[in-house]
């Protein structure tokens, strides 16, 4: 059983997990940002400039799936913040091999980066995010559970287009109801909680926005840029062969999308803001205003 007695501050070290990449750079600027030194785990030495410039005092190179690796990062620290990488198949395996390392450690708090609707069969990627919150509730550790909804920030993949040629082009219905968050208030609640015994075993659901059609969003888009911007469909097809030839993602990953588009078209994704206004203790960022942040950060 962990020691509950969680004492996070100047002197000890938090772990972040997936450190490389924008939750885990995100997450890592928020918690040095509260004082808080920082250790990184990255999957590769090429990554560990972008974690050093994040914040982190240390960085260690080490794959996730490799037990032995995961139990070298966890020495010594005082809480740790996972992330497993974006649609990993073996997203479970990793969940054990950290867990394992936490009991072995005696971690006294372990913060799970998770999903919102975890339970969400039909989309792998949520699914597996289930099974490791099963395996925290049975693993005798201090944990808290967040369930961010889709970031703000993905409307950056689309930048390009959106800024260029007025469209804002989606995988799925312009009609496709879909809650956001700002990946800077996930950020915040992260750092707020870890080590926090006020948070031990919650799970919190982390939406900035009602759900909204991605016609609304382009609406937003159009008022912000001066610009007319239209939400407009790509057919899954067209989608599917313009990333593989791009050559960017796995297999896995271009099929774990690819039913994650078809649920969006079919159910959307809807989630309620309060808890994380609760978190906050302020009203979460609007689409509107972190376009604007994003506008003025591009200038």
């Amino acid at each position: 059983m962990a020691n509950n007695d969680c004492e996070c501050g100047e002197n000890r070290v938090i772990l972040v997990t997936g450190a490389a990449g924008k939750t885990g750079c995100a997450i890592i600027r928020a918690l040095t940002g509260r004082g808080k030194n920082v250790r990184a785990l990255v999957r590769r030495a090429e990554q560990a400039a972008v974690a050093r410039q994040a914040g982190a005092v240390e960085v260690h190179v080490g794959d996730l799936a490799v037990a032995a690796d995961v139990a070298r990062a966890m020495q010594g620290i005082a809480a740790a913040y996972h992330i497993c990488p974006n649609m990993h198949q073996h997203e479970v395996r990793i969940g054990q091999n950290i867990i394992a390392a936490a009991q072995t450690a005696g971690m006294a708090h372990l913060v799970y980066h998770s999903v919102l609707h975890p339970q969400t069969t039909r989309m792998p990627h949520h699914w597996h995010k289930l099974q490791v919150e099963e395996q925290l509730f049975e693993a005798g550790l201090a944990y808290t559970i967040l369930q961010p909804t889709a970031y703000m920030q993905n409307l950056l993949a689309n930048w390009a287009s959106i800024v260029d040629n007025g469209q804002l082009a989606l995988p799925y219905p312009v009609a496709t109801r879909i809650s956001l968050v700002d990946l800077n208030d996930v950020a915040q609640v992260a750092a707020a909680v870890i080590g926090d015994p006020a948070h031990f075993y919650a799970t919190y659901e982390l939406v900035g926005t009602l759900p909204l059609a991605q016609t609304t969003v382009a609406q937003q888009l159009s008022v912000v840029l001066g610009r007319s911007v239209q939400a407009a469909e790509i057919a899954l097809d067209v989608w599917q062969k313009q990333v593989r030839q791009d050559g960017v993602l796995s297999a896995y990953a271009i099929e774990t999308l690819l039913k994650m588009f078809r649920y969006y078209a079919q159910f959307g994704l809807a989630g309620n803001p309060h808890t994380l206004t609760t978190l906050l203790g302020r009203k979460p960022t609007s689409v509107e205003e972190f376009l604007r942040h994003l506008r003025c950060d591009m200038a």
